[in-house]
Parts: C-alpha cells; structure tokens; sequence
C-alpha cells in the first residue's frame, strides 16, 4: 500500500512539473526559450521533467549500490525498501508519461516507448508486489545517469546551437562516456551475478514469471543499448573531428529507453 502512495505521489508530482514548474522555471532562467517554436515547448517540458526523474532515480541508485548492503548481499530477495521506494518513483513517472505521449500523439507518440512503458510496468510490479530482484533492479535503473545528457543535447539542439559549439562537444563526448559508463562497461558484472544467481534456491523461489520477465528483458535491453553505443559513438566521432559538420548528426537525440532498464 506505501509504495501505491508513492506511486500517486510520484505521478501527481510530475504532472505538476511539466504543466507548472517547467515552463514557469525555464522561461524565467533560459533566455533562449522565447526563441524555440511553440511547437517544441511540449517536448522541452516532457523532457526537462525526465531529466528531474532521472537525477533523483540516478542518485537513490548510486547510494543502494554503494552502502545498502542487504540488497548487494542477496540480490533475489534482499531487504527491498529503498529499491521498491526508488522503483515506485519510476513507476509514477511511467504512467505520467504514458498518459502524456497519449495526450500528444499526434507530436510526441511513439509505439516503441508506449510497450517499452508497459513492459517496465510490468516487470516493475514484481518488485513492487513481492520485493524480489532488488540488486537488478537497482542495477538496471543506474542507465538513468546517462539521461540529462541525451536531454541536454536536445536542449541544444531547440536552442539552435551550434554543433561546433564547444557546449555541443564537451556534453556529447559526456554523453558517450557516461552512456557506455552505465549500460555498456556494467554487463560483465551484471551478468557475473545473474549467472551466479541462476539455478539457486533463491531463484527457484522466484517462479516463470519473474524469471523469465527478468531474463528476457536484460538480454533485450542490453541488445538495444549496443545499438545505441554505436550510434552515439559514431556520431561523438563525428563532432569531434568536425567530420560530420555539414552533415545530420548521428547522435541520436531521442531518450534512449532510459526506463526499462
């Protein structure tokens, strides 16, 4: 029941964020704004609120990481509450913006991002209901880090800034870094525990369902985040060497499933 609350609360908190706080906060602080199109002002605040979610699920992952020892002792079915709390934070954030991609289809709506949200949901309601796969859940929601990057790139680029800018560079190649940071340099070791963990008692307690949404879910997002470290490295190259200045970039500067992981 706590973590329904948390839910509600985590929701209603972002709704507010996007209709209020964002455009109020960033016309007043972002001399820029006045210039982007109207049409952008959506997705700017949509985006402005993910990257306030992702500092605040990146931070509470680093902390579990670091000093809960409970949930790094027994990754199945360590104590969960601050993993099940950090996981109802996402778990708001989710359906507030299932329900905004809804409300702006016609801009912002993409089937991709639409199962990608209800799959999280679903695996996340595991830990919600039974507080198990703490450690991997936790795990998963460090790629969080590497969103204000992505964000930040398409602040820049409805700000028209220039892709020389030396802004532009300096937040791609973070944004390489931190991307292949947590969710490429983190496989090995995330899956040393998942094979480690693999025919134990504590994953036989699990049942199909956790297991096999569990499985499933980090050979297929860890699919995908390759693809993506390709693409934003080949396009970090590109900056870099001033190789791709007078061409698209290859930087893609969509959010790349930051939420499933």
């Amino acid at each position: 029941m706590d973590e329904l609350l948390v839910v509600a609360g985590s929701f209603v908190v972002f709704q507010l964020m996007f209709v209020l706080a964002s455009p109020l906060l960033t016309a007043l602080f972002c001399q820029g704004y006045g210039n982007v199109v109207p049409a952008k002002h959506t997705e700017w605040n949509s985006r402005l609120v993910s990257t306030v979610h992702a500092l605040i699920v990146g931070t509470f992952c680093l902390y579990i990481l670091w000093f809960d020892d409970a949930v790094n002792k027994d990754p199945v079915w360590g104590e969960p509450r601050l993993v099940k709390l950090n996981v109802a934070i996402t778990c708001g954030y989710l359906v507030y913006d299932l329900l905004l991609l809804a409300r702006y289809w016609k801009t912002m709506g993409d089937g991709f991002f639409v199962c990608h949200h209800i799959a999280a949901l679903y695996a996340y309601g595991f830990v919600l209901s039974r507080g198990v796969l703490p450690y991997f859940a936790n795990f998963r929601l460090l790629s969080e880090l590497s969103t204000p990057f992505v964000n930040q790139r398409w602040f820049f680029e409805a700000l028209s800034v220039p892709r020389s800018d030396r802004r532009v560079v300096l937040n791609g190649i973070a944004m390489s870094v931190v991307f292949f940071a947590v969710r490429i340099a983190v496989i090995p070791t995330y899956y040393w525990r998942v094979i480690s963990t693999l025919g134990t008692p504590a994953f036989e307690r699990l049942g199909p369902g956790p297991q096999v949404a569990w499985i499933l879910s980090s050979v297929s997002l860890d699919v995908l985040n390759a693809i993506w470290m390709y693409r934003i490295a080949r396009g970090c190259y590109r900056v870099v060497t001033g190789s791709g200045r007078k061409t698209k970039s290859l930087i893609p500067i969509t959010d790349t499933n930051n939420h499933a992981d």
